[in-house]
């Protein structure tokens, strides 16, 4: 039996061809090594000196570590990517404060027009709303790759997740009056959390949107988006309908096993050179 693998090289980023170094596939564990000593270092501080000065830096470095490391990790699979590591960071910045503020935009106008907003209408906004620097990304640039439609979509949800995180930690603080331990905890269950929702649930979308862009847009392709987003939306509806852990834990599960299996039909589809 014989294996076709691909020769060919990407324009830009990293290659498809050579196999990543251990540091390269490990590296996540480093960022969020870093990431959590950085936090705890801070919290420590904030508690030590009760000065509030170290709440925004607490509250970022709570919201981001883990949507950084996740990303980290999507990019140190075996997937053949060709966007170059600056645009991955570039969308997660940019994507999560386009998301955010699109998305907070939406939301706000139909409720003063309407009154109401269904839970269903707060999860087809915010997942538009993510989408939206990944599709300009992949309608402006040259790169094709499903992997790489994968990648971006991660890349958006996890600074639509990060921001979102800081403004939910900022009222929470301002709610319990300033209780430091109810932020911790906060923060402490949306970062784990966080790679099963709004980072799985866009990178789901995009690579749908990017296979079918990598299709030429046929009905089959369409269909798949179509497939992707009403699957995506009908779980964060879900996932903002239940208000236990046990049902949290249970969607999470639901959305990293849907994001494997995208990400397994992916290496399937764009397989990466075998090494030498």
């Amino acid at each position: 039996m014989t294996t076709s693998i691909r020769t060919d090289q990407p324009r830009s980023g990293r290659p498809a061809g050579p196999p990543l170094t251990r540091a390269a596939r490990h590296g996540w564990l480093l960022v969020l090594a870093i990431g959590s000593a950085f936090f705890v270092a801070d919290e420590r501080t904030l508690v030590g000196t009760q000065n509030p000065n170290f709440l925004p830096s607490v509250i970022l470095l709570g919201a981001a570590a883990v949507p950084a490391a996740f990303t980290t990790f999507v990019y140190g699979r075996r997937l053949a990517f060709d966007v170059p590591v600056g645009t991955v960071w570039t969308t997660a910045v940019l994507g999560g404060l386009i998301g955010t503020v699109v998305a907070g935009s939406l939301e706000y106008k139909t409720l003063r027009t309407l009154g109401v907003l269904p839970m269903v209408g707060v999860a087809a906004i915010e997942e538009f709303a993510k989408l939206l620097l990944p599709a300009a990304v992949l309608f402006l640039r040259p790169w094709r790759r499903r992997a790489d439609g994968l990648l971006l979509g991660v890349a958006a949800g996890a600074g639509f997740a990060a921001l979102e995180t800081m403004g939910y930690g900022m009222v929470t603080l301002l709610q319990s009056g300033g209780d430091i331990g109810a932020v911790q905890n906060l923060l402490l269950v949306r970062g784990i959390l966080s790679p099963a929702g709004h980072m799985a649930w866009t990178g789901i979308a995009a690579a749908a949107l990017w296979s079918a862009a990598a299709g030429g847009w046929s009905a089959a392709g369409v269909r798949r988006v179509v497939v992707a987003v009403v699957v995506v939306v009908g779980i964060h509806t879900a996932w903002d309908s239940v208000h236990t852990m046990v049902g949290y834990v249970v969607l999470a599960a639901v959305s990293l096993a849907v994001l494997t299996y995208v990400t397994h039909r992916i290496a399937v589809a764009e397989p990466v050179a075998a090494s030498g």
